[in-house]
């Protein structure tokens, strides 16, 4: 079921358990009249969270609310900051609208967005994306006392760019403990480390925009984001190329993670159907 109103381009499936699943990095769509200013559609394309909404299908079996935005993070990172404020000061991060890689190859032809353009995605993609997120959660909170919202990414295991050495397989952010409840972060790290994989709590990747901005514990909305290295589910390539990168898709290969991830989602229900003490 998509319920998206008149952005018909946004995924929108509507659950009544206190749980929203978000997909700001799934999307490799590119608008036609922006496709010509890439270097080339694959670069565009390259940094996507490969297959996550796949990884993650189960969610809607569990009751869980799910938004997922169609288009390429090349076109509108749907997960920074709209200002255009880097959400890690000191650190190496993209853009809102990025202009390369992860890998610090350029994105664009010729000229890269300007404020104006910028300002015109925002409106066009990015606003709609936040919009449809802002009604579900408002939607199952009326009916919940309180909900979790669980951003769902992916990244490749090593991109020396933005961090050193091998990135841990679960990678939790709360930004240090103000977007959820303790109990719900606790919850979420004794299953990963009782799936016998590598897992960190607000490591490199703390949360990003999407799970800073809704988090509100004091207010029921109890935020997480999950930063997967995508080994767990996908082989990685030592050279990426058009040939090598993405490869497809295989349900098999991403079983083990994909049951772990679902005793996740499960905990997430479970902690939101809790009555506060």
């Amino acid at each position: 079921m998509n319920d998206a109103g008149k952005n018909e381009w946004l995924e929108v499936h509507r659950g009544e358990a206190p749980l929203v699943v978000c997909f700001p990095h799934t999307g490799t769509e590119i608008p036609d009249e922006l496709e010509a200013d890439y270097v080339s559609p694959w670069l565009a394309r390259k940094d996507a969270d490969w297959w996550i909404d796949r990884l993650y299908a189960f969610s809607r079996d569990l009751g869980a609310t799910t938004v997922r935005t169609p288009f390429s993070r090349s076109v509108i990172d749907c997960n920074r900051d709209p200002s255009g404020a880097s959400l890690y000061p000191g650190q190496t991060t993209t853009e809102l609208c990025p202009t390369t890689t992860f890998d610090n190859e350029p994105l664009y032809a010729g000229p890269v967005p300007d404020e104006a353009e910028i300002a015109r995605r925002r409106v066009r993609y990015f606003k709609p994306y936040h919009a449809a997120i802002t009604h579900e959660v408002e939607r199952l909170r009326a009916s919940h006392e309180r909900i979790v919202l669980y951003d769902a990414h992916s990244i490749r295991s090593h991109v020396p760019r933005l961090f050193e050495g091998q990135l841990p397989q679960f990678n939790i952010g709360t930004n240090d403990g103000q977007t959820c409840d303790p109990a719900l972060a606790d919850a979420v790290e004794l299953i990963c480390r009782e799936s016998g994989r590598s897992h960190i709590l607000n490591g490199r990747f703390k949360g990003g925009w999407t799970t800073r901005h809704y988090g509100r514990p004091q207010e029921g909305v109890h935020a997480i984001q999950m930063e997967l290295a995508i080994r767990g589910y996908h082989p990685e390539p030592d050279a990426l190329t058009p040939e090598s990168w993405p490869g497809t898709f295989d349900p098999a290969f991403a079983a083990p993670i994909s049951a772990t991830l679902s005793d996740i989602l499960k905990a997430c229900i479970a902690f939101a159907q809790q009555q506060k003490d």
